[in-house]
């Protein structure tokens, strides 16, 4: 039986974004961070991560009241593998898969994320990982199988995610994705957009 858990990961600088933290931004009266932390909460996969780096007060207190296990990352200014590692190293033992949130992707929804589990659990062959797909191209939340690539993503470095494990793998499940996994936010111009559009 596949047990999985949430990472949600919230540690990076977002320099893009400018001086005010990016998480922190508010979208539909909260900030964008509490977005991706309500939505993983809603689903399925527990125990909920959520990993702090830049601004890691500021968002823990953002996030007061919610049921989450929060670590910090000391290392988030070297990227994003540090705290993808850093997440995972804090679930437990029992987790076999993991779904990774971005923490700067505020239309994701609980469906997302326990689309993806079910697809993992109900494959006829265990994959590697489950990654959202629309129109071509991969997206976000994606589940990893950490039995399969727990050592591959123990080596990863720099600024980038599980991604360029999973490139040319015949191993990897793609799903339908849809506008919200592929829409993270990275300047104020782009959250400006989202706010003035549909939801």
């Amino acid at each position: 039986m596949s047990e999985v858990g949430t990472v949600v990961l919230a540690a990076g600088l977002g320099s893009r974004f400018g001086s005010a933290p990016k998480l922190l931004a508010p979208l539909d009266g909260k900030p964008l961070v509490r977005h991706a932390a309500e939505a993983a909460l809603e689903a399925g996969p527990r125990p909920v991560v959520v990993v702090l780096g830049a601004h890691a007060e500021a968002v823990r207190a953002t996030l007061a009241g919610l049921d989450l296990i929060r670590i910090e990352n000391p290392d988030y200014r070297t990227g994003l593998a540090s705290s993808l590692r850093a997440g995972l190293a804090a679930l437990p033992p029992r987790c076999t898969g993991a779904v990774i949130v971005l923490g700067d992707m505020p239309r994701v929804t609980a469906a997302h994320i326990d689309r993806l589990v079910s697809a993992f659990t109900e494959a006829a062959a265990t994959p590697a990982a489950v990654v959202p797909v629309q129109d071509g191209r991969r997206g976000n939340p994606v589940l990893l199988n950490l039995r399969r690539l727990g050592e591959e993503i123990g080596r990863l470095a720099g600024d980038h995610g599980a991604g360029p494990l999973l490139r040319g793998r015949p191993d990897v499940l793609e799903i339908p994705g849809d506008t919200a996994t592929a829409l993270d936010i990275d300047t104020p111009a782009g959250l400006a957009a989202l706010s003035r559009g549909p939801a």
